[in-house]
């Protein structure tokens, strides 16, 4: 049986080296090809530990975390994602950022995407947010490590209100799978209105 949760506070933090392991995993794959490692996880997942307004919506297989999707207000990320928002006339303050969400391939089409979506948009709502918004990375079209079965999400994210924002693509850098080192990758902000 599948549960799906919302942590907040302490039981967040004591769930982050799970996320951890699971971001690793499920980031390995295509689109993002995140060759991820413990210490800069550790990092980045520290502002979760930091923000008092974080959630972390985590679906769970027995004892077994099998999903995770994060949210946090757009201000704790301002450092890294405000110049995507210069020019588009938002407060980051109305803004709720939903990060990740990963579920291992074997737990996908079973409706959990949609219970990760609808408990960080109430959280949202319950915070007097007034958007909701994300990023996903952008990967060439003939990118040779492309899966030829390869099924973007783009209308799973169109059918519960979200669409790209123009002009809004932060720069985040990270090791990919088939390169030596960190290198920097656009990442579309998909938005919508609470």
């Amino acid at each position: 049986m599948i549960r799906v949760e919302r942590l907040t506070g302490e039981d967040l933090a004591e769930a982050l080296d799970d996320v951890a392991r699971l971001r690793i995993e499920v980031f390995r794959a295509w689109p993002y090809l995140y060759d991820g490692d413990e210490a800069y996880e550790r990092h980045y997942l520290q502002i979760y530990r930091e923000s008092e307004n974080a959630i972390l919506v985590a679906a769970f297989d027995g004892d077994r975390l099998i999903g995770a999707s994060t949210g946090t207000p757009m201000e704790d990320h301002a450092e890294d994602f405000a110049a995507a928002f210069d020019g588009q006339d938002i407060d980051l303050k109305d803004i709720f950022y939903c990060a990740e969400s990963v579920l291992l391939p074997g737990y996908r089409g079973r409706g959990i995407g949609h219970a990760f979506f609808d408990a960080r948009e109430a959280h949202a709502r319950e915070m007097g947010r007034r958007y909701v918004a994300f990023c996903g990375v952008v990967r060439p079209a003939d990118h040779p490590l492309k899966p030829e079965q390869y099924q973007p999400l783009d209308p799973f994210w169109r059918k519960r209100g979200y669409a790209p924002l123009k002009g809004a693509v932060a720069q985040f850098r990270w090791k990919d799978t088939d390169q030596p080192e960190e290198t920097e990758h656009p990442l579309q902000f998909w938005m919508r209105a609470l």
